[in-house]
């Protein structure tokens, strides 16, 4: 089938992010993709190379009178020109539209989850929500993803790049949004020898401003393809996380991860992150929740303390949870089976 995939760049990167880790693994399993983006900019670092099967094109040219595809996908509410939608309503078969949502635990999600929109031109759209239950439409997961981390050489590839492991020394991935508590880190992750590696960005940023010694060494990493930054992922015995898309490639790597979840000016992300959190947790040592809770509450919330769980107990909690979303079905071949019975 020919998808259709619509998505606006807000003030960060992981919409575009989310999208293309979509388009690419659509197609992977055989399908084509036209991605229509307002500012495809970051696509130059996070996938340089493109995707076979992937058409990249600018959000005016859909303007134009492109005939729309089989599935049109409208990434987070991203409201399509009037002339695409009028284009939908005189396709014959009617494409499929979807509404593909953004990722929460919060309990409305399972409600929401393949709920249909009328519209005033006669078609519906689907509401498709992302989620970490059954009832949810999943999450991103490429085939054969585990298999490739299973047969991955962390400490080589850190090597390759300039970055080596020190014996002994744990390794720390930063990535987050500005306002995180950095020096409250650097006093948490002082106390054995650690390499922490921080993204472009606010991390780079807040690292630059402060000074650090004692155990802990810092290196600012390049822009990473999303590639990259998964085996990024994969080689930490830590990562710092945030958005979306990180914080789904972080629970795939089964490491310690620490969300700092987008801020929102209603605080709603705070009831997002509980949610999560509950989740997560959910049959965990007493101990160990109490000690998640704290820490992501503090880095949230940009309290100037931090500590850091036991690790062995983290570790083996996150490797619980992830086994239980591999279990699920993932999010793109959920939505074959919904545009199969859809169309």
């Amino acid at each position: 089938m020919l998808w259709d995939l619509y998505c606006r760049v807000v003030d960060n990167h992981g919409d575009l992010g989310v999208c293309w880790r979509l388009a690419a693994d659509l197609a992977g399993r055989g399908e084509s993709v036209r991605l229509w983006v307002d500012d495809a900019t970051a696509l130059a670092w996070m996938a340089p190379q493109g995707s076979p099967g992937v058409q990249v094109h600018a959000w005016d040219e859909a303007i134009a009178g492109a005939a729309p595809g089989d599935v049109v996908i409208e990434a987070f509410g991203c409201e399509l020109p009037e002339a695409v939608v009028a284009a939908l309503a005189a396709r014959q078969p009617a494409p499929v539209w979807i509404n593909l949502e953004y990722l929460s635990a919060e309990p409305y999600v399972e409600r929401s989850h393949r709920l249909p929109s009328p519209q005033r031109n006669g078609l519906t759209k689907w509401f498709f929500y992302p989620g970490f239950t059954p009832a949810t439409g999943g999450l991103l997961r490429e085939p054969g993803l585990l298999q490739r981390q299973a047969c991955f050489d962390g400490d080589a590839w850190l090597a390759d790049h300039g970055w080596p492991r020190a014996p002994g020394e744990r390794v720390v991935s930063l990535f987050c949004y500005d306002g995180a508590p950095l020096p409250a880190l650097l006093e948490a992750l002082g106390d054995r020898p650690t390499l922490l590696l921080a993204t472009p960005g606010p991390a780079t940023t807040l690292l630059q401003e402060r000074r650090h010694s004692g155990a802990l060494r810092a290196v600012t990493l390049p822009w990473l393809t999303q590639t990259d930054y998964d085996r990024l992922l994969w080689s930490c015995d830590l990562n710092l996380v945030r958005g979306e898309d990180s914080f789904v490639r972080a629970q795939w790597a089964g490491r310690p991860f620490v969300w700092h979840i987008y801020p929102q000016h209603d605080a709603a992300h705070r009831a997002k992150l509980a949610a999560f959190l509950d989740r997560f947790l959910a049959g965990a040592d007493a101990a160990l929740a109490g000690a998640c809770r704290t820490l992501h509450d503090a880095w949230n919330d940009a309290v100037p303390a931090l500590v850091l769980p036991e690790f062995e107990a983290w570790r083996a909690q996150v490797l619980r949870w992830r086994d239980g979303l591999l279990a699920q079905d993932d999010l793109t071949g959920q939505l074959f089976r919904f545009v199969a019975e859809k169309r």
